[in-house]
């Protein structure tokens, strides 16, 4: 075997070419508020493009526009339906819990009527209150909150700005899913031919690599919310099933179920309020569930599943998890498992020689 010699007109292009991805990377980064939701809709589009085939091709409905909107309609039918099954039912807790501070109050500081409580002591004490905003204290504590309210101001402007940029997404995925086979198929035209067979076979791992991704973070989070409904359903948990199933939801994105901690301790404090039940013995009760369910999760589920759709070993998909955690934090954990099959796919085919390009096909 000859050894390859490197030639400055090599090493020129070389350089060439590392400083064109270095543009084009701080190009991306650049743009990244204006590409974002392109992205994002390519990757809603990539979801519901099955969905949508199956409408025009297997439900017989004319043309791709009526099918894409009789999809919308279907996912917006289901989102609303767990809305509906998660959202009232949590209202309905709130309003509980105003009426048992309500009794607590009457009970214990023998009120009857608390708004009027409120009024009439405010009338009593008007004189003071006046007093204190025209203190310096007052003024000094407003120059200290009024850049909090900008800052509120502005976080407020931001919302509006991802509203519209919600109607942009959607704007760019409909168009998207409505020459999809033709964007998918003819992206490849804007390499030049000599470098298209690499940018294919990238294409075609990460097409790969998401979908089993996909397929294997669905049968997670499916599990993980019966789990979740089996054993808030055990402990007699306010709302059971609609926690489980909010819990699965947000497991679609992984570890994310840890917010819904929030809503745990409360609707523990909601239930020994309510029953009259040690808070702590509720509360501990709730976390050993979600210690037993992640224990499971962890140890068991997904290695077994994500090993297997990823197909890596249980202890590199653990390892990968962490690194990739330690490295990114939160958006490390959604992208380790895909990019992490990536990285060992090419380093075999790349480094070790185990799989030619030859082999695609």
């Amino acid at each position: 075997m000859t050894k390859k010699t490197i030639t400055f007109d090599t090493f020129v292009r070389w350089l060439i070419g590392a400083l064109v991805a270095a543009a084009v990377l701080y190009l991306l980064n650049y743009l990244s508020s204006v590409l974002l939701p392109f992205f994002i809709a390519w990757l809603l589009a990539y979801l519901l493009y099955p969905i949508v085939k199956f409408v025009q091709y297997k439900m017989h409905v004319p043309g791709r526009v009526l099918s894409i909107i009789v999809t919308l309609i279907f996912v917006t039918a289901i989102i609303a339906g767990v809305v509906w099954l998660i959202v009232p039912p949590m209202i309905e807790q709130f309003e509980k819990l105003g009426e048992l501070a309500n009794r607590y109050l009457q009970q214990n500081t023998q009120i009857a009527d608390v708004p009027a409580t409120i009024q009439e002591w405010i009338k009593e004490h008007n004189s003071d209150i006046e007093r204190f905003f025209r203190s310096s204290d007052f003024t000094e504590a407003l120059k200290t909150a009024m850049p909090q309210v900008f800052n509120v101001l502005g976080q407020t402007a931001n919302v509006i700005i991802s509203i519209i940029g919600s109607f942009i997404t959607l704007l760019y995925m409909f168009f998207i899913l409505l020459d999809y086979e033709y964007l998918s198929s003819n992206w490849i035209r804007i390499f030049p031919q000599k470098s298209r067979p690499f940018w294919q076979g990238v294409a075609n791992d990460v097409e790969r690599a998401m979908n089993n991704y996909m397929r294997g973070q669905g049968l997670v989070a499916l599990t993980m919310g019966i789990l979740f409904c089996i054993g808030f359903t055990i402990i007699d948990f306010p709302m059971a099933i609609a926690l489980g199933i909010m819990i699965g939801i947000m497991d679609l994105v992984p570890y994310l179920h840890s917010l819904a901690l929030i809503p745990t301790v409360f609707l523990a404090l909601l239930k020994a309020a309510d029953t009259g039940q040690n808070f702590w013995i509720i509360l501990i009760s709730a976390l050993a569930v979600f210690l037993i369910v992640q224990v499971i999760i962890d140890m068991v589920v997904t290695p077994k599943v994500m090993g297997k759709a990823m197909g890596l070993n249980p202890a590199i998909l653990l390892l990968s998890l962490s690194v990739w955690g330690a490295l990114l934090g939160f958006i490390g954990l959604i992208i380790a498992l895909p990019l992490t099959t990536l990285i060992i796919a090419y380093y075999k085919r790349y480094i070790t020689k185990e799989h030619e390009p030859a082999e695609e096909t």
